[in-house]
Formats: structure tokens, C-alpha cells, sequence
């Protein structure tokens, strides 16, 4: 029996890294009957037949899984970001921690292109909320080396609005895996969508980053509804007010005594956080929270 993580599925064959190699595998047919399927990020047992191919025997307990991408165990969830041609709107992000926060994964906002413009605003919003954040230039390979080190010992998954340099990222990360880069629309500030299924690519040191398709089919649909109530608490930036306001059931809009809305005034949390706290509570009250689509 071997043990590894499958690292791409296509066409109903599973690969999977093991011991310093990779195995083509089939999975038992139980799998597909009980409507568990393996995922790419999944942890297997295999068995291997006398031409080295396997079957894949087992799927580990996942720590989590998404449906749209189809992945699973992620450990940090990646958005790349930029201030120019695309410019990111914040709220992308802050829906993205909320699904982070959801899943049991770590947010780290990249904010690409800073060659051309070094995103202050995308900068000083996410540090201050508490995320991790680097900058980067794929073209002059600023930062490269500093979003690294945050990937280390991690699965994580990359992903953000078609534009911004995911590939271009990617590839700087992984020298000679040449991730097709798609070309931006001068007339929509959105690239074309090049990834067409998801692949976790090796860093070594137990490292794996995953390349999903771009944003605008990354219809991320969770395993359980996020309630409106639970919202609060997937925002860590709430976290030292919560619990102190006057009314125990606080939602932290108009509420007299809210601790939350004080801090806003008082500069603590930022507006564009906020705003987007607001926006998501309205969304899951009417039970459209994961309907939300890239404008346009």
C-alpha cells in the first residue's frame, strides 16, 4: 500500500505523488456508487498492480473540500490581486476570507503588479484587517520570494479576478512548468480564462500550490449555508469587539450600542471591511450568499 496526494484528475484517471514519483490511478468503483469521488488535494492509499499503475484503495479524512473547484485539504487560500488593469475590488477579497475563514483555511492577499502600481489601498486594508499580504511583480520578480516562504509546509490554492497575473505568479514560483498566461482585455480589464482544470504543482518541502480556473467560473459552493448570525465571526477583524455590544444579538448595523459599528468610527476596522460585512449579511439573509457573481 502507498500513500500520496492526488495532484490532478483527468478523464477518470487520478495522479498521484508518492515517494518522489507520480502514479496514474484508477479509483475503486465504490467511490463513484456512494458519491464520494476522489478530489484533487485528497490524501489516498493506493495499490500498485506489477506495471507500476495503482488503484486508489482509500481517500483520508478530509480536513475540507469545496464542490466549484473540485479540491480538497486546502491549507491557505491565495488571492492575487492588483491595482491596475484589473483593478480588484475589495469585496472580492473579503468574500474570499469569509470562505477561508469558513473552510478552516489562512488568507494570504497578494497584491500583484507592483511594479506598476504598488496597491497601497489593497495593502493597507488587508494588513490592517490582520491578513498576510505581499507584493509582487511577476514581471521583475519583487516579493516572489517572500509569498514563498508563506507557502511553506501548505496546499494552497490560488485564485482571484482573470488578469491579474495568477499564471504569471504561478510561473514565477514554478520555473519551467509554464502555466499558459492569458492576455487582458484593454476594453474589459479582464483576462481570458487559461485554466481549464485544477492541478496542485510541487514546491518540494511537502509544499503544493493549486492553480483553479479563473474567478468568474470560480462559483466556490460550500459544503454547509453560511447563517447570517456566523457571519461576525468570519471577519477576524471583529474579533476584540464582539461580544461587547449592548443588545446580545447584535448584527452590527443599526443598533444602538453596537461595538462593532464604534470601532468603525473610531478608525479601528476599516470602511471598505465594513462595507463588505454589510453587503455579505444582506446576501446570506435573502440565502443568495454564494450566488454572487464577477460583475458583468
Amino acid at each position: 500500500m502507498v500513500e500520496g496526494i492526488i495532484i490532478k484528475a483527468l478523464s477518470g484517471f487520478y495522479y498521484v505523488a508518492a515517494d518522489d514519483r507520480v502514479i496514474e490511478c484508477k479509483a475503486r468503483g465504490r467511490f463513484r456508487l456512494d458519491g464520494s469521488s476522489p478530489l484533487v488535494g485528497d490524501r489516498v492509499s493506493c495499490t500498485l498492480d506489477a506495471n507500476g499503475k495503482g488503484r486508489i484503495d482509500k481517500v483520508h479524512p478530509r480536513k475540507n473540500w469545496f464542490i466549484r473547484p473540485a479540491v480538497a485539504n486546502i491549507d491557505t487560500l491565495v488571492f492575487i490581486a492588483a491595482n491596475t488593469n484589473p483593478v480588484t475590488d475589495p469585496f472580492l477579497i473579503d468574500r474570499l476570507s469569509v470562505i477561508a475563514a469558513e473552510a478552516d483555511c489562512e488568507l494570504v492577499v497578494c497584491v500583484n503588479k507592483c511594479d506598476i502600481d504598488p496597491g497601497d489601498r489593497l495593502f493597507e486594508i488587508f494588513t490592517r484587517a490582520g491578513f498576510p499580504v505581499a507584493r509582487t511583480s511577476a514581471e521583475t520578480g519583487e516579493g516572489v520570494e517572500a509569498l514563498r516562504e508563506l507557502l511553506l509546509g501548505k496546499v494552497s490554492a490560488f485564485t482571484g479576478n482573470s488578469g491579474v497575473g495568477k499564471s504569471s505568479i504561478l510561473n514565477s514560483l514554478l520555473p519551467g512548468v509554464n502555466i499558459k498566461v492569458g492576455e487582458v482585455s484593454e476594453k474589459l480589464g479582464r483576462g481570458r480564462h487559461t485554466t481549464r482544470h485544477v492541478e496542485l504543482y510541487s514546491l518540494g518541502m511537502d509544499t503544493y500550490i493549486a492553480d483553479t480556473p479563473g474567478f468568474a467560473s470560480l462559483d466556490v459552493t460550500m459544503t454547509n449555508t453560511i447563517l447570517k448570525e456566523q457571519l461576525q465571526y468570519d471577519f477576524i477583524d471583529f474579533a476584540p469587539y464582539l461580544g461587547k455590544c449592548r443588545f446580545n444579538d447584535c448584527a452590527h448595523l443599526k443598533e444602538p450600542g453596537c461595538a462593532v459599528t464604534a470601532a468603525v468610527e473610531a478608525g479601528l476596522i476599516s470602511r471598505s471591511r465594513y462595507r463588505s460585512y454589510a453587503r455579505l449579511y444582506e446576501l446570506s439573509a435573502q440565502h443568495k450568499f454564494w450566488e454572487y457573481k464577477e460583475d458583468g
